[in-house]
């Protein structure tokens, strides 16, 4: 059986809880709720899924926190200082909301740039 690693996946978001190997829920002390993040993060590229945390306050149609299915980033390729890159842009969207976005799409651009879904498959 192998062992899954206790390090955070996005080490630089806040407050983040880690939960089985494939997903990651982040829980913000902003004043944010999962539904807004989720909707947030889709206006720059992102895409992660409103999600319930433990003892969540929030009703689940809003939720507190958010899931980062970490699959979606180690099948494209991404390394561990594109995962950081990754929670950094969240981040950004967290503190600045919409002030951030032409800067965090411009950023999702070049990792996307980096890592193509089908290198060499399509000419």
């Amino acid at each position: 059986s192998q062992s899954i690693s206790e390090e955070p996946v996005f080490p630089a978001l806040p407050r983040l809880s880690r939960q089985g190997s494939t997903q990651t829920k982040v829980v913000s002390d902003k004043d944010i709720t999962g539904k807004e993040l989720e909707k947030l993060l889709d206006e720059v590229n992102i895409t992660l899924n409103k999600n319930a945390i433990p003892f969540d306050k929030q009703k689940p149609f809003v939720t507190s926190g958010v899931r980062i299915g970490t699959p979606s980033v180690t099948t494209r390729g991404f390394k561990e200082e594109d995962c950081v890159k990754v929670a950094e842009l969240i981040t950004e969207i967290i503190n600045k909301k919409e002030e951030a976005f032409d800067f965090v799409r411009a950023e999702v651009k070049k990792l996307i740039e980096k890592y193509p879904l089908y290198q060499g498959v399509i000419d």
